[in-house]
């Protein structure tokens, strides 16, 4: 009897774990696309807004400022752009945290790799560390779906993104990562 409970106490967490694992791959493997309104943190600042994402590495943002600041991917070059300044801002999205956070079969990849899921009352999270890039992603413990990350910037700040009012797989127009269309 002994041996019986020492082999459910030791296998359980195993068995939560891979099924954690593998649930949190099978939401992000059927997942195409995902709208949501976020709450960003870059060291004492925080900035609001709603974004897109449409899988392979694309991406809009509208952040709830004065300066309408518009961050755009169209899967190669990330724009940056804003009534604040007198040009946008372009960067090869490879060069950037974000080109791991929208490449879905990166994440996949990765996920099948990680040996430690950390949990806590609300998500999963995860640690990938790529080309000196630090990314802990989270997944929603409930419903599995993406619920934000932290990475550092090209200007090694710390960014910590929360996700909400999340939506996937909706109706979209693809011109809408079009980065000619939010350039001065």
């Amino acid at each position: 009897m002994k041996y019986i409970i020492f082999i459910l106490i030791f296998f359980y967490p195993l068995n939560i774990f891979a099924s954690s694992k593998q649930l949190i791959k099978d939401k992000l493997r059927e997942t195409e696309n995902i709208s949501f309104k976020f709450t960003q943190k870059i060291g004492k600042k925080t900035e609001q807004g709603e974004c897109i994402i449409s899988y392979p590495k694309k991406i809009l943002c509208k952040y709830d400022d004065i300066y309408n600041k518009i961050l755009v991917s169209n899967g190669r070059s990330l724009v940056i752009n804003s009534k604040k300044i007198k040009n946008y801002l372009r960067y090869q999205l490879k060069d950037t945290p974000l080109n791991l956070i929208l490449d879905k079969q990166f994440l996949l990849k990765k996920i099948e790799q990680v040996e430690i899921i950390r949990e806590n009352d609300d998500t999963f999270s995860f640690e990938i560390l790529h080309n000196n890039n630090l990314l802990n992603i989270f997944f929603d413990k409930q419903n599995y779906e993406i619920k934000g990350w932290t990475t550092t910037d090209i200007y090694q700040n710390r960014v910590e993104t929360k996700l909400f009012n999340i939506e996937i797989n909706i109706m979209i127009d693809e011109n809408l990562f079009r980065i000619q269309k939010y350039i001065n």
